[in-house]
Order: C-alpha cells, then sequence, then structure tokens
C-alpha cells in the first residue's frame, strides 16, 4: 500500500507501556475465537460485543509508565497504522458530508498485551476491537502475525489496513445507531437468532471497510486486494471453528462465514455505494 506519514490528535500509542488492569473478553475482528474456546467449555454464545459492553464501568484505569523503546521496525508499523486511520477518517468524513451527515470522529490506541477501556479491560487474545461506549479503536499489531502464522493469511500491510478499516465500519455502526438497535433487538432474540443479527453487524463492517478501499484506490498497490481478501478469508466464522474444533456449527456463527466476509467486502469494494451495506435485509429475509 502507498502511503505517506499523517498524524492525528486522536490517536494513542501505548506500546511499551506497563499498566492494563484484569483482562476480561474484547470484541473485534478476531475475538470470535476467545468465544469459540469458551463455547467449548459450554458457555453460552453471546457475542463479543455483548460481554465487552457487559463489562463497561467494572474496571479502573491503571497509570502507565513507558518500559521499552519501541524498535525502529514498531515504531514504521505504528506510523503506518496511524496513516491508515487517518485515510479513514479523511474519507468517512467526506462521505458523510455528501450524504447530509455529521461525522464524529473516533479515537485509536495501540497497545501490548492488554488494554483498560470504558467497556472493561481487554487482553491481545481478543484481537483489534471497537469499543463504543469511549468510541475507540484498540488494537495489539502483533496480532497480524497471528493472523498470519496460525490462521493462514496472507498477512502484509493492507490487511492491517482491512482491519483498522473494519472496525472503524463498527465505529459507522454506533454513530448511525445501527448497532444500538440491533443490540435491542438481540435482547429479544432467542440466542441463535441474536447471533444472526451479529453477523449482519459484521459483514456490513466488512462492506464499509471494503467502500473505504474503494475510494482510496490510489494508495492501492498489486495484492492489497488479495491480502485483504486473504485476511477476510481467515477469520470467517467457518475457517476457524473447523481449526479450532475439526467442524463447524453454523448456529453459533456471529461473525460470518469467510465466503460471506470476502463477498461483503468486495461487494463495498466494487460499489462504493454505501446504501448497498443493507447485510440485514439480505440475510435475513
Amino acid at each position: 500500500m502507498k502511503w505517506d506519514k499523517k498524524e492525528s490528535g486522536n490517536f494513542e500509542d501505548r506500546r511499551g507501556m506497563s499498566g492494563g488492569g484484569k483482562a476480561v473478553l474484547g470484541g473485534g475482528i478476531i475475538g470470535i475465537i476467545v468465544l469459540l474456546l469458551n463455547m467449548f467449555g459450554g458457555e453460552t454464545g453471546q457475542t463479543i460485543g455483548t460481554i465487552i459492553e457487559q463489562t463497561q464501568g467494572s474496571q479502573t484505569q491503571t497509570e502507565t509508565t513507558q518500559t521499552r523503546e519501541l524498535s525502529a521496525e514498531e515504531k514504521e508499523l505504528g506510523d503506518f497504522a496511524e496513516s491508515c486511520f487517518v485515510y479513514n477518517t479523511e474519507t468517512w468524513s467526506t462521505i458523510f458530508e455528501e450524504n447530509n451527515m455529521d461525522f464524529q470522529e473516533p479515537h485509536m490506541v495501540l497497545f501490548d498485551d492488554g488494554v483498560n477501556t470504558a467497556c472493561g479491560s481487554a487482553t491481545s487474545a481478543a484481537g483489534p476491537f471497537y469499543c463504543p461506549s469511549d468510541k475507540k479503536i484498540y488494537m495489539d499489531l502483533r496480532f497480524f502475525e497471528e493472523l498470519k502464522n496460525r490462521f493462514g493469511a496472507k498477512g502484509g500491510d493492507f490487511a492491517i489496513a482491512y482491519v483498522i478499516a473494519h472496525e472503524m465500519g463498527h465505529h459507522l455502526q454506533t454513530i448511525l445507531g445501527t448497532s444500538g438497535k440491533v443490540r435491542q433487538l438481540q435482547a429479544e432474540k432467542s440466542e441463535k437468532e441474536a447471533n444472526k443479527l451479529s453477523v449482519c453487524l459484521e459483514l456490513q463492517a466488512d462492506f464499509y471497510a471494503g467502500v473505504w478501499a474503494h475510494y482510496n484506490k490510489n494508495l492501492l498497490e498489486a495484492g492489497d486486494i488479495e491480502e485483504a481478501l486473504s485476511a477476510a478469508n481467515a477469520v470467517g466464522d467457518d475457517a476457524i471453528q473447523s481449526k479450532m474444533q475439526g467442524h463447524v456449527t453454523p448456529d453459533s456463527f456471529t461473525h460470518g462465514t469467510s465466503e460471506q466476509r470476502m463477498y461483503w467486502f468486495k461487494k463495498g469494494y466494487t460499489s462504493g455505494d454505501i446504501k448497498q451495506g443493507d447485510t440485514f435485509s439480505a440475510l435475513l429475509d
């Protein structure tokens, strides 16, 4: 991916710092792994988003102190993540303005190992996630090595860009009111039906990531879209369940299959039209 260093006052790099408190579950693109492990042990199939919201206000903040210097490679990766974040905020600010809507810029935090949020505390094992209570995207960049080495994604810088764009999609759902409506509906549904609604949310976030890529084609290099699709394929519920437990249980899906995730990302990328991202009508009718 082509990129120039961009800076944001809403970006915070906490890597190399200590502090963080006791970890609970986080929610995000790969947080399903933690959820699946719990399900194997007989836990209920709540969505990660629901779990992290239920922890809101239950954790206290702890002071952070610098414990190590970041390497040159880590600093460059952080600069890339911050630049992707800025590219996202610039793109969505423009799209919202074109549609006579107000865009509220989120924040983004990079961390090592664990982090405190307004939704509770989370470890790196939860993967990148978005907390609706403080409107922040949280990410441990070492996650991408796990995605590549354990789950077979191609890797590459655009895989990082895709994940950031996906989490930005969850921010869009929050400020547009989509997430709140879904949570209300889930409270009235069975576990199976609530899971379907979670799948719709996740696939719509993939769609929004594709829309962002559509508006930033000038930044793309050969193989970038393939890197995004490879990441989307690797984090499909069916792919993860097959690797983790040897078989799939569709009723427990909360993020969508590999095929669905790639389809909706590609639809967003091809169309560039936010009005075509109604995953709810497409999947629930």
